[in-house]
C-alpha cells in the first residue's frame, strides 16, 4: 500500500537528463540549471566545473534552502571549500555528488517536502 503520492503539486522533479538537458517536470532545459524544491527553474550561470566561484554557490542564498544538492557533472568532483564558504557559515547543508546523483536525490528529498535546491552543472570532464 502506497502512503506518499508521486509527486507533490507545486513541487519541482527531474524527470529526464542526458549530457547536454535536463527535464524539469516536462521543461528541457540546456546547460547548467538552478532547481529550487518549489518556484521557478532558472539557467546556473557556471558552464563547466572550472568556471565555479564562490558568487555562484551565493546566489543559492536567495531560496534559503535547508540543502544544497550540488551535481558537480558527468563524474563526481569536489568544489574548493572556500567556495562553499558562505553557505556553510549560514549553516545550510552541501552534498556534492556528480549529476545523475544528484538528480535523484533531489527528486526524494523535494517529495518529502524537503527545502532543498539542487545546483546542476552538465559538464562533461
Amino acid at each position: 500500500m502506497k502512503f506518499q503520492p508521486d509527486s507533490l503539486a507545486g513541487v519541482n522533479t527531474i524527470a529526464r537528463l542526458d549530457s547536454q538537458r535536463v527535464w524539469i517536470g516536462a521543461q528541457a532545459y540546456d546547460g547548467s540549471v538552478v532547481v529550487p524544491w518549489r518556484g521557478v527553474v532558472r539557467p546556473w550561470l557556471p558552464a563547466r566545473f572550472g568556471d565555479l566561484a564562490q558568487a555562484h554557490f551565493d546566489e543559492l542564498l536567495q531560496h534559503e534552502p535547508e540543502l544544497v544538492i550540488f551535481g558537480s557533472g558527468e563524474r563526481l568532483r569536489f568544489p574548493k571549500p572556500a567556495l562553499l564558504r558562505t553557505l556553510i557559515e549560514q549553516r545550510i547543508g552541501v552534498e556534492t555528488m556528480d549529476t545523475a546523483a544528484a538528480c535523484r536525490t533531489f527528486n526524494v528529498l523535494a517529495t518529502e517536502g524537503r527545502n532543498v535546491v539542487a545546483a546542476l552543472l552538465l559538464d562533461t570532464p
